[in-house]
C-alpha cells in the first residue's frame, strides 16, 4: 500500500508507560502517556487519515494501534527484527527511542508499497491467541516450580495440593478454548486437524488460528553466488505455536506414518532437531491443505512413507 502525498507520517515507538512519537511533517518529537485517554486526545490531533507505523511489542503497542484504526488513520505493524535489519543497513549506529520514532517515519516512507495496513484480527482469533499463550506460561510455571520444590519433603503436601490447582485451571483454559472454537464455528476444522498424526487438540486449535506463514517457520536463506549460508527458521510468528508444532512433531516422528519419512532426513546426516523442524513444517502445510480444501486426511505409504493429502 503506497503513501498518499497528502498523508502525514508519523513513527511511534512504544514502551509500558509511554510513546514517542515522529511527525515527518514538522520533523517533531512528542513524548505521550501510554494511557488510553491520553493516546485518545494525541490521536484526535493528529490529522485526519494520517500513516502511523508502530513496532510490535508484546502488548503496549496495542491501545494505540486499535485507536488509531477506529479513528481512520492507516496503521502499519512493523517486525521489530525487520526494523533492526533496517536501521543497520542504512547505517544506523545509535539506538534511541525518539531515533527509532523516526526510523520507523523513515522505513513507513520508503517501504510502504511493501507493506500492508492494519487491520483489527477476528475476535475469536484474539482470543485463542491469549488463551493459548496463558496457558503455555502456566506449564513453565508448573515444570519450574515442581523441580525447584521436590527435594523439600516439608513441601510435599503444599506442592501436592498447588499443582492440583494448576491442574484445574488448566482444564478450564482447555474448556474455554473448545467453547470459543464452538462459538465460531471451527470444530470441523480443529477435528480435520486432529485426524493428522501426532496432532492433538492444542496443535490443531493454534493451526486453525494462525497459517503457515504466520508461524515464522519458513526457512531464512542466504546465498550469494556459490556460497550458500546456513539456512535458519524465520521465526517471524507466535512462539508458542511452533512450540506446539514442534512437540506435535516429536509425536508424529514415532507414528508408522510418519516415522519413515522422519528417519529420511536423518539418513540424510541431518540432526534430530533439524529433522524435527522440518516435519512440523510439513504438518503445518499439511493441515492448511485440509483447511483451504476442506478436504480430508488421507494418509499414504507413497514417497517414502510421507502422507499426502
Amino acid at each position: 500500500m503506497t503513501i498518499h502525498v497528502s498523508q502525514v507520517v508519523v513513527g511511534v515507538d512504544v514502551a509500558k508507560d509511554e510513546i514517542v512519537v515522529y511527525r515527518s511533517d514538522l520533523e517533531q518529537v512528542l513524548i505521550v502517556s501510554n494511557e488510553r485517554s491520553t493516546l485518545k486526545k494525541w490521536l484526535k490531533a493528529l490529522p485526519a487519515n494520517s500513516a502511523i507505523a508502530l513496532e510490535a511489542t508484546n502488548t503496549y503497542h496495542l491501545d494505540t494501534t486499535e485507536m488509531a484504526h477506529e479513528m481512520g488513520h492507516d496503521v502499519y505493524v512493523i517486525d521489530g527484527s525487520r526494523l533492526n535489519r533496517y536501521r543497520e543497513g542504512i547505517g544506523i549506529r545509535a539506538k534511541t527511542d525518539a531515533l527509532d520514532a523516526a526510523l520507523l517515519a523513515r522505513y513507513l516512507s520508503k517501504e510502504s508499497d511493501k507493506l500492508r495496513i492494519w487491520s483489527p484480527p477476528p475476535k475469536a482469533y484474539t482470543q485463542l491467541k491469549s488463551l493459548l499463550r496463558r496457558r503455555a506460561e502456566l506449564v513453565r510455571h508448573r515444570v519450574a516450580i515442581k523441580q525447584s520444590w521436590k527435594d523439600e519433603p516439608l513441601l510435599e503436601k503444599a506442592l501436592a495440593d498447588y499443582l492440583a490447582c494448576l491442574e484445574q485451571i488448566e482444564k478450564n483454559i482447555q474448556k474455554v478454548l473448545k467453547s470459543i472454537v464452538s462459538e465460531a464455528d471451527m470444530d470441523a476444522q480443529v477435528k480435520r486437524c486432529q485426524a493428522v498424526e501426532g496432532v492433538g487438540v492444542l496443535t490443531a486449535t493454534a493451526a486453525v488460528t494462525g497459517y503457515i506463514a504466520f508461524l515464522g517457520m519458513d526457512p531464512r536463506v542466504r546465498q550469494s553466488g556459490k556460497k550458500d549460508q546456513k539456512r535458519y527458521l524465520s521465526k517471524r510468528g507466535d512462539s508458542e505455536f511452533r512450540r506446539l508444532f514442534h512437540n506435535s512433531a516429536m509425536a508424529a516422528s514415532r507414528s508408522p506414518a510418519w516415522k519413515p519419512y522422519y528417519q529420511s532426513y536423518l539418513a540424510r546426516g541431518l540432526k534430530g532437531t533439524q529433522a524435527l523442524v522440518i516435519l512440523a513444517r510439513k504438518l503445518a502445510r499439511v493441515l492448511f491443505a485440509l483447511m483451504k480444501n476442506q478436504s480430508e486426511y488421507k494418509p499414504s505409504s507413497m514417497f517414502g512413507g510421507c502422507p499426502q493429502t
